[in-house]
């Protein structure tokens, strides 16, 4: 249990990111992974509706479980990176990388060709710390 992999490619359609949640849900129950389910659909659906918003192209959620860390990516068209806002700034958006940079165990981001991947990872063996890499 806690081991896998799976890619996932979306269109750009608002019902991306609701159908990548869906998608962490299935993935993560099947794979034992309970307790990370509820942060890993947040962020994705956030990482995903970045994508949606900046990029506007097809986009695709790679989720893989392996040594007590789940990492979550969501690559797409558009080459800038993002960047985490700060609280006073943000109002009715802008709050996806705050997000992930508050509950993820670490992120980042690289150069895909002209667009991008934009990942993050969570401890999965319950132990705190548990999955966090130094950098």
């Amino acid at each position: 249990m806690g081991a896998g992999h799976l890619s996932v490619e979306y269109d750009p359609r608002p019902t991306a990111a609701a159908q990548a949640r869906a998608q962490v849900r299935r993935q993560l129950e099947g794979w034992g992974l309970l307790e990370q389910t509820d942060t890993a659909e947040l962020l994705v659906s956030e990482l995903v509706t970045n994508a949606l918003v900046h990029a506007e192209s097809r986009l695709k959620l790679t989720l893989s479980a392996a040594h007590g860390v789940l990492r979550c990516e969501v690559s797409d068209t558009d080459g800038r990176p993002p960047r985490v806002r700060r609280v006073t700034e943000i109002s009715e958006s802008g709050r996806g990388m705050f997000l992930v940079d508050a509950l993820a165990g670490r992120w980042g981001c690289h150069q895909d060709g002209s667009g991008k991947t934009v990942w993050f990872e969570l401890g999965t063996c319950g132990a705190h710390g548990c999955g966090r890499r130094q950098p």
